[in-house]
């Protein structure tokens, strides 16, 4: 039995972003780059797995002060305010080992690559205690995972959103998980995804646009908004259909929901995908964005050696293709 911290902060699902401890400073300065933000905007953006309203709730009963006074959520930001922000304590939550089938593509002594089902969480948050792939690691590897983020992530160095499916790579010591760690802070891992997108492309291309939270739809992200971070997606076209194409989507950085934000920029969003893509799915019974994290690729953090990992596309999306061909 392995007992994690949780409180009520959500969480997200996210295309190769790296993980770091996420405790979270009890203060900071305001940037200049931040000055004029509302605060609960700013604290939103700093604490980016906390939703905006836990925020305001904190601000409301006086857990945030700016300058040592308490302040309301609106309140306007200047450069080098002094915000000090008291997290209220969490609560522990048992979560088990459970004996749920991996789809292993390789393992040894300091890592393994598994091929994430759909609607599989990566690891426990809120609403999410169980059935969750470190749920699965935990009857699995027993006690050989990395402990640097912690009872609540053993092992996740990096993540992918709950129903993108596809290859990733879980650390089983503190070495393997540094080294990888380092690799992805250095945009050096290869990450490549398959994914169907709406509309007709006929030629490669590459979306560079920084992403950061969207400043009214909160558990959303969007491009070119203040505060956003550099993000770069290659695309190459692999096949077109009617009205859809088969694309490559090769990640330079790992935002939240990076291909997904970048597709929709160019007026392509992913096939299925409930959040960005379009109102009505064509496809009805699909469960979410047909986006597949094909290909991973490191250097071994034992070996020195280029290692890769490929995770055969799933049964539903290779029908939806089929499909697609036959409607041509």
């Amino acid at each position: 039995m392995q007992t994690i911290c949780k409180n009520t902060a959500e969480t997200v699902e996210t295309e190769g972003e790296l993980l770091l401890s996420d405790a979270p400073a009890g203060e900071f300065r305001v940037l200049k780059e931040e000055e004029g933000q509302r605060l609960d905007v700013l604290l939103a953006s700093r604490y980016e797995a906390y939703t905006r309203s836990y925020l305001q709730s904190l601000i409301k009963n006086g857990s945030v002060t700016v300058n040592d006074k308490p302040v309301k959520s609106g309140q306007k930001m200047t450069e080098a305010d002094q915000v000090r922000i008291a997290f209220p304590p969490v609560h522990e939550l048992d979560v088990q080992p459970e004996n749920i089938p991996l789809d292993i593509l390789y393992e040894d002594d300091d890592l393994i690559i598994v091929n994430k089902p759909k609607g599989m969480v990566v690891h426990p948050a809120a609403g999410h205690s169980s059935g969750t792939l470190v749920n699965a690691l935990l009857f699995h590897c027993k006690d050989s995972l990395s402990g640097i983020n912690g009872v609540l992530r053993p092992g996740i160095v990096h993540r992918i959103d709950q129903n993108t499916t596809g290859s990733l790579i879980v650390c089983k010591n503190d070495r393997a998980h540094q080294a990888v760690a380092a690799q992805l802070k250095e945009h050096s891992i290869t990450r490549k995804y398959r994914a169907i997108v709406h509309g007709r492309l006929t030629e490669d291309g590459t979306v560079n646009a920084p992403i950061g939270r969207h400043p009214q739809r909160r558990k959303e992200m969007a491009v070119n908004v203040p505060g956003g971070k550099e993000a770069i997606t290659h695309y190459h076209v692999l096949e077109t259909f009617s009205q859809f194409t088969y694309v490559e989507c090769q990640l330079k950085t790992g935002r939240t929901h990076q291909i997904r934000v970048h597709m929709k920029s160019i007026g392509h969003p992913v096939l299925g995908d409930d959040v960005y893509g379009p109102a009505k799915c064509p496809f009805p019974g699909l469960q979410g964005q047909t986006l597949h994290a094909m290909t991973i690729g490191l250097i071994h953090p034992g070996t020195g050696k280029y290692l890769e990992g490929e995770a055969p596309l799933l049964d539903y999306f290779k029908k939806l293709m089929t499909k697609l061909r036959l409607q041509m």
